[in-house]
């Protein structure tokens, strides 16, 4: 095994000239990639977003290349010192270094060309260094006959990016994990504080302060769940597949040694597809993920809505929780303090299903043996995950665990509350609650005043069934008697 490496030369603008089927390109002396790189440096300058964005698909790409490499040698398809010096290359990727070269935009033509050939190079150039030659002196190793032997874009760019989505999205369920771990524990904090309910913005029954936010944690909970469930999709690769499926030009023995190779290096368990014509044209997997990415935003967009209903105000809204201040609100308004943690997981959200939209667009774009709208739907996905546990990861730490809740506030709007006739109602009946509730609206008066007032239930009747934890749960009732 190589494992001495060798100091970037400073080149001070100085170029190599390289070659490829179009011709003579210059490409800077110090620079890994080579001359396919740098001609979709030229080409796609879209998104501003490189590669080396996505650190763990830059790393599923070094381990594809390292697997290839090892399955290749063993086959007796690659000398053993090139072998030994793409391994080492790809180990060095491993740890971190060479993600600077990855610098092809992520939205690309050519269904991921440009990616495979810009690992191919950086691998191919850093394994020339360690063999003791000068970049660039592809007559000793080389990009394509050796880096890329027995592979194909078309099989090395989904595999490595269902890699990079395993290797990524444990950041995204422990995100979401400690979010469900805060909203559990003011859940338990909050048990206590007896508040109203609502629907469609509306009183409906009592609840506790504890129950709405417990509630938070269980429905995040859920998708920690089927995220795990979802990522099993990704373990299924196409490698060995090369162009369409067909495995032309590799070893019979190829393919499942392959994916043995990746399973051992990446520590993930891969399989190879049944079907390699099917699935090196199928991106389904990343739809129905990119669904979840959908949902869970979906669903964490509606709990910051209600978190700030909840603290609106702080005087002249429902005010009944406080967000921790964070930063001033307004330029004009002095002492304003806006919720915008969760404003911020809101935009967030809105950004996750918009990608959710163009990765479905995408993977119906699909034509005949492949679909080469893949590096879109790697973009969308990729980023999603990111933005997601970033966002969760801060109103966790910005927002959820320094909640206060404003108890009076919260007991007073019961109190006041018409919609505490709900819990009479199987007390006293439907029609002496209802006229109840309609004089206490004429009136401004209580509801509990107007029933002790009628004389329906007397003082100790009154405060048993408006006890919170009467209020709050089921609880068994006499049935009322009949005419």
């Amino acid at each position: 095994m190589l494992t001495h490496s060798i100091r970037l030369p400073t080149d001070h603008g100085l170029t190599r000239i390289e070659h490829d089927l179009l011709g003579d390109l210059a490409v800077p002396a110090g620079a890994y990639y080579g001359v396919q790189t740098a001609r979709a440096l030229d080409n796609f300058q879209i998104t501003g977003i490189p590669l080396s964005h996505f650190p763990n698909f830059v790393r599923a790409l070094a381990m594809v290349k390292k697997a290839a490499a090892r399955a290749n040698g063993k086959l007796g398809l690659l000398p053993e010192r090139l072998e030994d010096a793409i391994a080492a290359a790809c180990d060095e990727v491993l740890a971190g270094q060479w993600h600077d070269q990855f610098v092809v935009d992520m939205i690309q033509g050519g269904a991921g060309t440009s990616t495979n050939m810009n690992a191919n190079e950086v691998i191919a150039n850093r394994a020339l260094e360690l063999m003791g030659y000068e970049k660039g002196r592809y007559e000793h190793l080389h990009p394509n006959n050796h880096v890329n032997l027995s592979q194909s874009t078309n099989d090395v760019y989904p595999t490595a990016l269902r890699l990079g989505i395993l290797l990524s999205y444990g950041e995204l369920t422990g995100a979401m994990e400690n979010l469900c771990a805060a909203f559990q524990a003011k859940g338990e904090a909050f048990a206590h504080i007896i508040k109203m309910g609502r629907t469609q913005l509306q009183d409906a029954v009592p609840m506790t302060l504890g129950q709405e936010f417990r509630a938070f944690a269980t429905t995040m909970r859920e998708d920690v769940e089927r995220v795990q469930e979802l990522v099993r999709l990704f373990r299924e690769v196409n490698l060995g597949a090369t162009a369409i499926g067909t495995g032309i030009n590799t070893d019979p023995g190829y393919a499942p040694l392959v994916v043995s190779e990746l399973s051992e290096i990446s520590g993930e368990s891969l399989v190879l597809a049944a079907d390699l014509i099917e699935a090196t044209s199928d991106t389904g997997a990343f739809v129905t993920f990119s669904g979840v990415l959908k949902r869970i935003a979906v669903k964490i967009s509606k709990i910051c809505n209600d978190l700030r209903l909840l603290s609106s105000g702080p005087r002249a809204g429902l005010g009944e929780i406080n967000l921790p201040p964070v930063q001033p609100g307004s330029s004009i308004m002095p002492g304003k303090v806006n919720p915008v943690i969760p404003e911020m997981v809101n935009q967030v959200a809105y950004q996750v299903i918009g990608n959710d939209l163009t990765v479905t667009f995408a993977a119906e774009a699909g034509q005949l043996q492949l679909n080469a709208f893949e590096p879109v739907i790697a973009l969308n996905i990729l980023q999603s995950m990111r933005i997601m546990t970033r966002a969760m990861t801060a109103l966790t730490e910005r927002c959820i665990k320094g909640i206060t809740a404003n108890e009076d506030r919260c007991r007073k709007l019961v109190t006041h509350s018409i919609a505490l006739v709900t819990a009479l109602n199987p007390i006293i009946g439907y029609q002496n609650a209802t006229r109840i509730a309609q004089k206490a609206q004429s009136t401004g008066r209580g509801v509990a005043d107007l029933v002790l007032e009628e004389g329906l239930l007397n003082p100790a009747e009154l405060a048993d069934i408006l006890r919170p934890e009467n209020m709050t749960r089921p609880r068994r009732i006499a049935p009322l008697p009949s005419n």
